[in-house]
């Protein structure tokens, strides 16, 4: 079983650039259509394509499954989908833990989100200078909700929630 336990949070300052380790290109679409059941993602990195099957649990805990698939399928599902993202993913390491910096791209611009991955929901967390509000848990920014209600067409008191 693949569990991912995982905080995001908003970021404050660009602080967390003095941590980048490896930095990536992604675009990713939805086949689903809602949050209520399971995700399916397929995601791009410039070299390959992976599905993905998400379902929260509990929590922020989910059940993730990915698989990579042929390049030509990938391709065939990415050109057929409208709901897509971009976004620009940093890899950190700060305080001897892996950080993710996803900044998001066009109709989700200037948007970026901290993310890390613990062992168990309890784990103790140090939190870094670049990191603002803890946003783990508001659907309103996930990934999902980003493709189909990109963040510049938020309304201003959907933003301060």
């Amino acid at each position: 079983m693949s569990l991912e336990i995982e905080r995001r949070f908003l970021l404050k300052n660009d602080n967390w650039k003095e941590f980048i380790t490896k930095k990536i290109y992604i675009e990713q679409g939805y086949l689903s259509k809602s949050l209520d059941d399971w995700i399916c993602r397929i995601r791009f990195t410039g070299k390959e394509f992976t599905i993905a099957l998400k379902k929260h649990i509990n929590g922020f805990t989910n059940f993730e499954f990915e698989y990579s698939i042929p390049q030509s399928d990938g391709e065939i599902i990415m050109s057929n989908l409208s709901n897509l993202i971009k976004k620009e993913r940093f890899f950190l390491e700060v305080e001897k833990k892996s950080w993710i910096i996803d900044c998001f791209k066009e109709n989700n611009y200037p948007l970026e989100i901290a993310e890390i991955e613990l062992s168990n929901e309890e784990e103790d967390l140090f939190l870094p200078s670049f990191i603002s509000k803890e946003i783990t848990g508001l659907t309103h920014y996930s990934n999902f909700s980003l493709a189909y209600n990109p963040f510049s067409e938020w309304k201003e008191d959907y933003l301060k929630t």
